[in-house]
């Protein structure tokens, strides 16, 4: 970071004084009152100016801009101090109310009458007790501590910023928000437990900390172990063809698993539960990044979710077992925590526990590979309607030439489901395509190919990207706001139903406020490619968009982030309207599905961020659709029930049964900044109605509403 404004940037210098270190000194300007006022108010008004307002105050108080920058970046470091002294003071007068509690409950045993005598009751030693009270006080601190620290690394800011956790029932809930153009509508309350999250995942606290978790000397070296034989299976499964693994009727590579058991036998297979299921695939290609930066960002839990924001909803490292040699991630061992999604609120996460092993086969070459590890009581708390058990899977990594490298990716997972999937979801669950390594490998060649259009290019292209790969992780972590059982279902048909949940924003750019995600998937007979150029183009938007009420769409801005035209970043400007609200979209698609990702942002906002300026600030709602190729085929369509009287030259003309696509929709809806909150029956209405009405808009305009 930049402080201050020296004499070497602005007063020149002396020459003559270069040569002689110990002479040469630097010479500060002295602001006078009248500009750091006039400062301070254009700090209130935006503490994050663009270059544009930096002029403007250059030639007003007679500064050159780098001094207005430089002023700006020391007053927001000094505003940081404050806040953090502001937050250790109230951590003291937390501390000070704990221990007055523990006064005022030692002073009231000693009033305490025993019920049976009416006597003094008898009590342990005065001081003994005074002692017991000393500890207890100083257990309490360090836990109010330890949370206060788990507060500001998850939720995004200090305890003392968090609201009141007393519950706060809400009557209703207004979501007739102008720019979705809804209407509220008066009925009967009617409250239902919506799980209001104290982030984006799902008891984070409890389920990434484990705090009673202790790993001894004789785990990390059974962790070691497990780790070494599971690196040595990966191996062999990444390096052989015959006999482990063939090609399917749709050229996928998928496990011979007869083969597969008798090279690596497990314990008690004979007693094997017959419920549960195999899913193992194998797939490579190259991707545009070199080796050392993928191995660098597969051990980053951070990176690693930027990497795969449509599959991993959430990723913690638990506790790292061994640390790299010489300062790289080579034999470095973690015990990680993930979820992984399918884009659809139907469709249940995968919650496992896993330890995650580096090491270099050769020069230029890596393997790292995950495999499940049972923690105590794990049972309890990953309770889903799917028992997920990751057998050795990872990838190998090979440098090529020009910053390629060529990745090899394996999966292989144990299933158990504990419920009945869902027919749009079940052969798509059960071929393995849903969480296979042509997914992961797809992804991460499209994510890749993203961040290779951030180098080189102009500030503004870079924040702009950054502005709308935080808006894509947004949508994707809604569409499951914590694993899939907390959606609570507003409405069904056979046609579709949508579910819905509450969650407390915690987007380090967004205000504390609470967030309605709701969401259903629906199943139409066009092509995943023909529903993505349908929601991609402008042209055909007001057919569908309730954002622009009709009303004709203009790009005006647009960036490429891939080699298909589809990977791109648009900036939308609906006619005849407000002209200060524009709509940021990203579009993108791979061999596993597509991403249509809007919000709309003011006028301002996209200013800063093309300005090249800090996008973070900016708040951000998205809402969109995901679209992924159904793999059914025609019979098993109708049996399912999809059939609703069309003929079969109607789908034909649109694409055939087997080529339709299933659709995601979901909507984010700013609610309130309430610490709880439930929703009334004119809530559940207006967003079903808003969700009912785009299906129907969207049926119609791709001609079939028949289904």
């Amino acid at each position: 970071m930049e402080f201050g404004s020296g004499g070497d940037d602005f007063g020149g210098g002396d020459h003559r004084d270069s040569a002689d270190p110990h002479r040469r000194k630097k010479r500060y300007h002295r602001h006078t009152a009248h500009q750091i006022q006039r400062l301070e108010g254009a700090f209130k008004d935006c503490p994050h100016p663009d270059e544009k307002t930096r002029m403007q105050l250059s030639r007003e108080l007679g500064l050159a801009p780098r001094q207005i920058k430089f002023w700006f970046q020391n007053r927001r470091t000094q505003m940081k101090a404050q806040y953090e002294r502001a937050d250790n003071s109230a951590l003291r007068a937390e501390n000070d109310k704990i221990m007055c509690e523990n006064i005022t409950i030692r002073e009231a045993l000693k009033n305490v009458i025993c019920p049976s005598c009416g006597g003094p009751p008898v009590s342990e030693d005065p001081y003994l007790e005074e002692q017991r009270l000393r500890m207890e006080n100083i257990q309490l601190k360090e836990k109010l501590d330890r949370v206060s620290s788990v507060a500001t690394k998850y939720i995004g800011r200090p305890i003392s910023q968090l609201p009141p956790m007393q519950p706060f029932h809400v009557s209703s809930l207004d979501l007739s928000m102008s720019s979705y153009g809804g209407h509220g509508m008066v009925g009967p309350s009617l409250d239902l437990d919506l799980d209001l999250l104290p982030g984006s995942s799902t008891g984070a606290l409890q389920k990434f900390l484990f705090p009673t978790m202790s790993i001894s000397d004789m785990d990390k070296s059974l962790m070691a172990d497990i780790a070494g034989n599971a690196m040595d299976e990966l191996i062999r499964l990444l390096q052989t063809n015959d006999p482990l693994w063939m090609k399917s009727d749709d050229g996928r590579e998928v496990l011979i698993l007869e083969n597969y058991e008798r090279i690596f036998p497990r314990p008690n297979t004979h007693m094997k539960n017959p419920n549960i299921r195999n899913e193992a695939s194998r797939d490579s290609g190259v991707v545009i990044m070199n080796g050392l930066a993928l191995v660098d960002m597969f051990m980053d839990t951070s990176k690693w979710m930027e990497l795969f924001p449509t599959i991993v909803s959430r990723a913690v490292t638990l506790e790292v077992i061994s640390s790299g040699m010489q300062g790289s991630q080579i034999g470095t061992l973690q015990l990680m925590h993930e979820e992984l999604q399918v884009l659809s609120p139907l469709v249940p996460t995968r919650e496992i526990c896993f330890l995650r092993f580096c090491q270099q086969i050769e020069q230029g070459s890596w393997a790292i590979v995950d495999v499940s590890y049972d923690l105590p009581n794990q049972e309890n708390q990953f309770a889903s309607s799917c028992k997920a058990r990751r057998l050795p899977s990872g990838c190998l990594i090979q440098d090529m030439s020009n910053g390629y490298s060529k990745v090899t990716w394996v999966e292989n997972w144990e299933i158990e489901d504990r419920a009945t999937i869902h027919r749009l979801y079940r052969d798509i669950i059960h071929s393995g395509l849903a969480f296979g390594a042509e997914r992961w490998l797809s992804t991460l060649q499209r994510i890749c190919e993203r961040f290779a259009c951030l180098i080189p290019s102009p500030e503004g292209k870079r924040s702009m990207m950054k502005l709308a790969q935080r808006m894509i992780s947004n949508f994707c972590a809604s569409i499951n706001p914590s694993n899939g059982e907390r959606w609570t279902t507003l409405s069904g048909s056979n046609e579709f139903e949508v579910r819905a949940a509450l969650h407390k924003s915690t987007d380090p750019g967004q205000p504390n406020a609470v967030v309605l995600s709701a969401a259903t998937t629906i199943w139409l007979p066009v092509s995943a490619q023909n529903v993505f150029n349908f929601f991609r183009d402008e042209r055909t938007r007001p057919q569908w968009d309730v954002l622009s009420n009709q009303n004709p769409v203009q790009e005006v801005a647009h960036i490429s982030n891939g080699a298909h035209p589809g990977n791109c970043i648009s900036v939308l400007q609906t006619l005849n309207t407000n002209q200060n609200m524009l709509i940021l979209q990203e579009s993108c698609i791979d061999s596993s599905g597509s991403l249509v990702v809007y919000c709309p942002v003011d006028l301002q906002s996209i200013n800063i961020a093309m300005s090249g300026a800090d996008p973070s600030p900016i708040a951000l709602w998205p809402s969109g659709f995901t679209i992924s190729p159904d793999v059914r085929q025609q019979g098993q369509l109708h049996a399912g029930g999809i059939d609703r009287g069309a003929s079969t030259s109607s789908n034909t003309s649109n694409g055939g049964c087997s080529s339709g696509s299933l659709v995601t929709i979901a909507f984010q809806i700013l609610v309130s900044s309430l610490p709880s909150a439930k929703m009334s029956q004119e809530s559940v209405t207006t967003v079903t109605n808003l969700i009912s009405n785009t299906v129907s808009q969207i049926k119609a305009a791709l001609n079939c509403t028949a289904f």
